[in-house]
């Protein structure tokens, strides 16, 4: 939520505003409803801000331009407090002559008390929000300190809650104070200038050199370097790295949508994400898993947390890891976690899985788990953000940014990491567990292969979305694995079509679901493997027979060569031929082109639904 931009530079032209717009544009994928900018001038500090699109402040802008500057700053708001409106949107002002201008990501739990104090003293309050509130005490102690670091650091101890926090003033030209708490911020470094934002999208058309910041820190940038120092004041290091992808992988490259480029690069997705895993000999060499090898081998009991769409590639991972290593595997919904006295002790290992590696809900939920003393891995699909750095562990997956709202190639990337962490786990526990760790991988170098084969046949499944664009509910079934594909393909529907949508477990059909079955009532169903253990096959088949009888539309989603499900499907769409645990990576991207194309059928914006945002960093 909240995108983030900060710039400083040596020439006092447009550059600065320039740089500041394309950046917001560029995190438009984290969700908002209003944006705003200001920039120090020759005259002070210039502000502009609208409610609704980037495109409302473009306008404006445009109506009224600013002067030249060689600082500044820029906000996409997700309003938490108060509605999304021209004056609560960021920046807001503080100081005396509101020559301080602050923008914020996160929620500053303690803001009515502090907004309580500044009443008392006479401030008057122009917004809902709790980020004037910041605003007016930075200003206050830049009117008293004269130093923007200074001021930021006095007040930043007082704030509680999750927050990132912006500044500029007027009589500090170029300079931009920036300070984090379990909220993301990053530095990208430059030759004569430097830059701040929610994430490197921000500042990735300037440079791919850049700079982790951890918890409870306070960077000053100007154009000719940068200082970090700690909220008490000590100097601190940041973690300099490189980004390995360049401004066009954040671009929509010829698709009409990103989500559209995303679900096709999928299968560089899964073949980056196992890039470089194994040795010569085949084995598997986690160089990122910095937990050693005798305290894996000690893991009695693993607990997965996440939320959405990654909670179901950890329901994927349960199914897989137990297979494949005989350890009990929980799924945890993160925001549920510290709420349900979970039992954790030093042989769990909690894996936390996270595109953003910022989802709030799960960094608390790792927090916690440290606390009860678990080992912590996180698998994360950014470098350099919060939740890496608070784990034990980090095992990356290599996806690209993902800029559509709505997450596939990163669902994929997840769910390769977790079979990696399994086949790995097994690799630990020796004998027969290895040897089947090294069939697996090998068959998982195969499946990128098979993605792009199965791309290949989505035109039947475009024609379906389409002429299905009014449908009002569908449903979804699966067994096994299958069962979070049914319940992914249904949250996708959900975030992108706004109808009614539900996966099931198909064994649970006829305990209540199969109610709803009525005459054209379109069902997805995910039939496994004719070769998966226990005769689920059979059972699936019968239940496609079960809700045909009643009249149900079945679109099912077969293996090539399975027959058996002809007779009783509306429609088949068939996916490459796989061993049975492997399937989710090729039945979900279906149902992900379903609902891209029966939402575009609709006229809708599928990178941006509505009040969704792609990095959730509030509770």
């Amino acid at each position: 939520m909240c995108g983030i931009v900060g710039y400083v530079g040596r020439t006092m032209d447009g550059t600065a505003l320039e740089v500041v717009m394309e950046g917001l544009a560029r995190l438009e994928y984290r969700g908002y409803d209003s944006a705003g900018v200001a920039l120090v001038t020759d005259d002070g500090v210039a502000t502009e801000k609208r409610a609704g699109k980037l495109e409302n402040l473009r306008s404006a802008l445009e109506a009224h331009p600013l002067a030249a500057s060689r600082t500044g700053i820029g906000h996409t708001r997700w309003a938490t407090h108060g509605g999304p409106t021209d004056g609560n949107a960021h920046p807001h002002r503080g100081g005396e002559g509101d020559r301080l201008a602050l923008i914020h990501n996160g929620i500053i739990e303690n803001f009515h008390a502090l907004k309580k104090e500044l009443l008392a003293e006479g401030v008057e309050f122009r917004s809902e929000t709790d980020t004037e509130v910041a605003a007016k005490l930075v200003g206050r102690e830049y009117d008293r300190l004269g130093d923007l670091t200074e001021a930021m650091r006095a007040v930043v101890g007082r704030l509680e809650g999750a927050f990132t926090l912006l500044a500029v003033h007027a009589d500090s030209p170029g300079v931009v104070v920036g300070a984090r708490r379990n909220s993301p911020l990053v530095v990208g470094l430059g030759e004569g200038e430097n830059f701040l934002g929610s994430d490197v999208a921000a500042f990735i058309g300037y440079t791919r050199q850049a700079l982790e910041l951890g918890q409870d820190q306070i960077v000053t940038i100007t154009p000719d370097g940068y200082q970090v120092i700690g909220f008490d004041g000590s100097p601190a290091e940041g973690k300099a790295y490189e980004v390995t992808w360049d401004a066009a992988a954040a671009e929509k490259g010829g698709y009409a949508t990103f989500m559209e480029k995303e679900i096709h690069e999928q299968p560089h997705a899964v073949a980056d994400t196992l890039l470089g895993r194994t040795d010569d000999a085949g084995r598997l060499v986690l160089d990122e898993v910095r937990i050693p090898e005798e305290r894996l081998r000690q893991v009695e009991r693993i607990t997965i947390v996440a939320c959405g769409t990654a909670a179901y590639a950890g329901m994927v991972a349960k199914y897989a890891i137990e297979h494949w290593t005989r350890i009990p595997v929980e799924v945890a919904l993160a925001h549920e976690f510290r709420y349900c006295d979970p039992i954790v002790d030093e042989n769990t290992l909690v894996v936390s899985i996270s595109q953003s590696g910022e989802t709030m809900d799960t960094l608390m939920a790792v927090k916690h788990a440290a606390e009860l003393g678990a080992m912590t891995l996180s698998i994360c699909n950014t470098h350099g953000s919060t939740i890496p750095r608070e784990s034990d562990a980090v095992l990356y997956t290599h996806a690209g940014p993902e800029i559509a709202v709505a997450s596939t190639k990163a669902f994929l990337a997840q769910i390769t990491a977790c079979y990696v962490l399994g086949l790995y786990l097994a690799q630990l526990r020796g004998e027969t567990y290895a040897d089947d760790a090294r069939a697996v991988m090998a068959e998982l170098h195969e499946m990128p292969a098979k993605i792009e084969d199965l791309l290949g046949r989505m035109g039947r499944v475009q024609e379906m979305a389409e002429f299905m664009s009014d449908s009002r509910a569908v449903l979804f079934l699966g067994r096994h694995v299958g069962y979070p594909v049914a319940l992914e393909g249904a949250l996708k529907l959900k975030e992108l079509a706004y109808i009614h949508a539900e996966g099931f477990a198909a064994g649970e059909l006829k305990h209540g679901p199969i109610a709803l079955i009525e005459p054209g009532q379109p069902v997805f169903v995910v039939v496994p493997s004719p070769e998966t253990p226990h005769e689920l096959h059979k059972k699936v088949v019968s239940n496609i027979q079960e809700i045909r009888a009643r009249g149900a539309r079945t679109l099912v989603i077969a293996h090539d060569g399975d027959e058996d499900v002809e007779p009783f499907a509306s429609e088949v769409i068939r996916i490459p031929h796989c061993s049975p645990m492997l399937a989710p990576l090729l039945a979900v991207v279906p149902l992900q082109v379903f609902a891209l194309h029966l939402a575009s059928a609709k006229g809708l914006d599928v990178d941006q639904p509505r009040n969704l945002a792609k990095s959730v960093t509030v509770e």
